[in-house]
């Protein structure tokens, strides 16, 4: 019969830490190595992306929210206009706000409304001023700005982003220069 010597309970501590160390710094080094995918992940991916569950949207980059903001401030200082512009996306939220040189106070957050109800019911703003003749409420949503100047921007006939342009002496010419905002993303 073999002979078992006897390890301390401080022996048995320090032993078990350094194998804990060492399969800690194994599991490391293998989970560093591990970077690309397992096979299986294309296809569980493609799998998720054809579920009923799930929808994708379109989003305009904020490279091309400012080229469309930088195109309506220019549209607007060729006629001499001081104007705001903001580019909003799909959901509302901000993806680029501009205050042109001499735009009143009050013009850059007229232009986030704008573009926000344009995009909100996929219409220009102007159109959306008719609606309230038969439909006065419209007007008390929240976040909305029911004057023309807002413009919808589209992919595949479904809403993307808006454009909001205030600080025009008129509704028609903010909505012009909106419009030359979403001109620019459609080169």
């Amino acid at each position: 019969m073999k002979h078992v010597k006897k390890v301390s309970k401080r022996a048995r501590v320090v032993t078990g830490g350094v194998v804990a160390a060492l399969a800690i710094g194994g599991f490391g080094a293998w989970s560093a190595s591990a970077s690309s995918p397992a096979p299986a992940a294309p296809a569980a991916a493609k799998a998720a992306a054809q579920s009923d569950h799930l929808t994708r949207s379109t989003h305009l980059t904020a490279a091309a929210a400012t080229d469309a903001a930088e195109a309506v401030l220019d549209a607007a200082q060729k006629e001499n206009q001081r104007v705001s512009v903001a580019v909003v996306d799909r959901n509302g939220n901000t993806i680029v706000e501009l205050r042109g040189d001499g735009a009143g106070p009050q013009s850059y957050e007229s232009a986030v409304k704008k573009a926000y109800t344009a995009v909100s019911w996929n219409a220009p703003t102007s159109e959306l001023v008719k609606r309230l003749e038969s439909t006065p409420t419209l007007k008390d949503i929240p976040g909305t700005l029911f004057l023309a100047g807002g413009a919808p921007v589209t992919a595949k006939s479904a809403p993307i982003a808006g454009i909001g342009v205030a600080g025009a002496p008129s509704g028609d010419l903010d909505e012009k220069f909106a419009r030359a905002g979403v001109a620019e993303l459609t080169k």
